[in-house]
């Protein structure tokens, strides 16, 4: 083998051996150790194209960044079916709790996509070329997660028949405390996966543009993405905020710059009927929290 490399080439060809590590005093990179064998790692460096077959040297980040973005959200629509199964029971502590997670996972790969933004057009229309007619639409994970959702909607749907409540009363001031945390935990995961979208089509208008002449590998132009990016897992959950202002009214506010001392503000925000002040009785979920604390 030649020895006429550059600097950059021998620290190439070091990168794709095994390597020794002098605190295990063993050889990492053989497939043989537990920590590879128990992830695979053998496998999963191996999925990426090689590189001499890469069309583009940011080929390698489109599909890395790509395949992340699949095995969370894998996981993501996992968690989902645990979050129906934990409502159904009304186990709303844990409810929330598995919620914060599939959001954290919603927030790091629209994350992600500011990797992918360091792709210049030029760069992305050479790999595009090699993408055959996929796009976004063909991703199973995307597919499968907002498969998961609708379950999910589908268990909010039962809890409220269970409470004999609807969304209005939950969020009408003095009670349902409880189903309400519930339900600002699934609005965050629906804006979490909204943002994501938003990352996405983002990234389309820097790579590609938007507009209507222009289309995405599956035909469509990507004017519509868009539309798509505010598409929400949980329609009820928005369309309660459009009923409750319907009903709001001016009356019982303070004129600006009115001095609001000597009396309970919140006493007379709540006479005012604002659903923001309004005390609330301890509920089930605060009794259920206590009992795992």
């Amino acid at each position: 083998m030649s020895t006429d490399y550059s600097h950059a080439e021998k620290l190439k060809h070091e990168l794709t051996q095994p390597l020794f590590n002098p605190m295990l005093k063993k050889w990492v990179g053989k497939g043989e150790l537990d920590y590879e064998r128990y992830l695979h790692t053998q496998t999963l460096l191996g999925l990426q194209s090689a590189e001499a077959e890469r069309v583009s040297h940011d080929e390698l980040m489109f599909q890395v960044v790509h395949q992340s973005q699949e095995l969370y959200l894998k996981l993501a629509s996992r968690e989902v079916v645990e979050v129906v199964a934990e409502l159904d029971k009304d186990a709303l502590w844990a409810v929330v709790a598995r919620l914060a997670r599939v959001q954290r996972i919603l927030q790091c790969i629209s994350a992600e996509m500011a990797i992918l933004e360091t792709m210049t057009p030029e760069a992305y229309q050479v790999i595009r070329r090699s993408l055959g007619n996929g796009s976004g639409q063909e991703s199973p994970g995307y597919n499968t997660f907002r498969l998961a959702a609708t379950g999910l909607e589908s268990a909010l749907e039962r809890m409220l028949a269970r409470r004999n409540v609807t969304l209005l009363q939950v969020y009408t001031a003095g009670g349902h405390e409880d189903l309400k945390h519930v339900c600002e935990n699934l609005l965050s995961m629906d804006e979490a996966f909204q943002g994501w979208l938003f990352a996405h089509f983002q990234l389309v208008r820097r790579t590609i543009g938007v507009d209507r002449s222009v289309k995405a590998l599956d035909g469509l132009p990507t004017q519509v993405l868009a539309g798509r990016m505010t598409l929400p897992l949980f329609r009820a959950l928005w369309d309660v905020r459009v009923e409750m202002t319907a009903g709001w009214k001016r009356e019982g506010g303070y004129a600006t710059g009115e001095a609001r001392g000597g009396s309970d503000v919140h006493a007379a925000a709540r006479a005012g009927g604002c659903p923001m002040h309004a005390h609330a009785a301890p509920t089930a979920f605060a009794q259920e929290h206590r009992s795992q604390t």
